[in-house]
């Protein structure tokens, strides 16, 4: 995810999905930020809702996904931390970097320092979607150069994917605040707020590392039709059989679902399912650019301006959200959405075509604006 693989070893059905996702997501966030509360009582708002809560297990999944396709190649040079090794490393860290700034109390140290209240510390400390992505992917990446024998780091991968669906239900009534850092204690939980901790969401980035290691070793055999197949069928089957168990175990009243296992698989089901149904298109009506691949090849520039747009406290220190006051019906949230995700393709477009040009260019802007962001965070009252 966020570039993670190169322009010329794209897999055309993985930009799909993720630009679709993307695509949601603008929809998530400008629902959240501005429908109206009365409409959240209506009966199509919890199909909706749910719709929407396959977002983050798309990120996450494909993230794992395409690192395993990014990684084949120029493995002992990245063992041997070569350039290859600092440009991954960067734009894993990358990741990081705009996750927090998305949740800074203000963009000034020094005012933090003075005036955050700890509410608002916490809140930054949070971990968000592109947090829990960096750091499983520090972890997945670690391994790969660490475990040198192919089948033991697809084993590392496979027990990794079980063994996080089924301890996060453990994981979830612990609270790591009383013995380490907060800035740390975020990741394991939503005990203290966090939106996408690490578990059971870097559940997802490791199955889609999975079902990459499988998908690769069927298209090494030309049989990746085969697995596509099988994989949707096991998907439809895991769906119901998730969604019944579910079911009866919200029937108790202590039970939380983020956390249990059959969450996990009823989603990964149906985002398995979705990246079968992307591979059908692309074998079909072929390989091509669209706005949508667009959006998925520059996705973390979209990720931070859409969310910029919306929750930015930019006028008179208050933001978009402040200003609608939820107050959208269904008729402004569809035109809302429109703009939006056509400003964002707009930005799409413009920046691919910039890169793809000037590439020198463009990364000497990259870093430029991240030196000039950091020296004015620490300088800023």
């Amino acid at each position: 995810m966020w570039g993670i693989l190169e322009a010329k070893k794209r897999f055309t059905f993985i930009d799909l999905l993720k630009g679709w996702a993307l695509l949601v997501m603008i929809e998530v966030h400008v629902v959240n930020a501005f429908i109206k509360p009365e409409l959240t009582d209506a009966f199509w708002f919890s199909i909706l809702n749910f719709i929407n809560g396959l977002v983050a297990p798309s990120f996450t999944f494909i993230s794992g996904f395409a690192f395993v396709i990014s990684s084949k190649n120029n493995l002992e040079e990245m063992r041997k931390f070569g350039k290859k090794f600092w440009k991954k490393t960067g734009r894993i860290l990358l990741l990081f970097v705009v996750g927090y700034s998305l949740h800074m109390p203000e963009f000034s140290y020094l005012n933090i320092v003075r005036y955050a209240s700890p509410e608002s510390l916490v809140k930054w400390c949070n971990a968000d979607v592109l947090q829990c992505i960096a750091f499983s992917l520090i972890v997945i990446f670690t391994a790969r150069l660490a475990i040198k024998q192919d089948k033991a780091f697809n084993g590392f991968i496979f027990i990794s994917t079980i063994v996080i669906m089924l301890i996060s239900p453990i994981v979830w009534k612990i609270d790591f605040a009383r013995f380490m850092p907060m800035p740390i204690a975020c990741y394991f939980n939503e005990m203290h707020g966090s939106f996408f901790p690490l578990f059971p969401w870097m559940g997802f980035l490791f199955a889609g590392a999975s079902a990459c290691i499988l998908y690769m070793k069927y298209r090494s055999s030309e049989r990746e039709e085969y697995f596509i197949n099988k994989s949707m069928l096991i998907s439809v089957i895991a769906v119901i059989g998730a969604t019944i168990a579910l079911f009866f175990l919200k029937k108790q009243g202590s039970f939380e679902i983020k956390p249990d296992p059959f969450f996990f698989i009823q989603r990964l089901a149906i985002v398995l399912f979705a990246l079968g149904l992307s591979w059908k298109y692309v074998k079909h009506f072929g390989e091509h650019a669209s706005f949508v691949t667009d959006v998925s090849r520059e996705s973390l520039i979209v990720y931070f301006l859409h969310l910029q747009i919306i929750y930015r406290k930019i006028w008179n220190g208050n933001n978009l959200e402040y200003y609608v006051n939820f107050n959208f019906g269904i008729t402004e949230l569809i035109y809302a959405t429109l703009i939006l995700a056509a400003s964002m393709i707009a930005v799409a477009k413009t920046w691919g075509s910039f890169k793809a040009h000037f590439p020198r260019f463009t990364s000497a802007a990259v870093i430029l604006t991240l030196a000039i962001s950091v020296v004015l965070f620490f300088l800023l009252t």
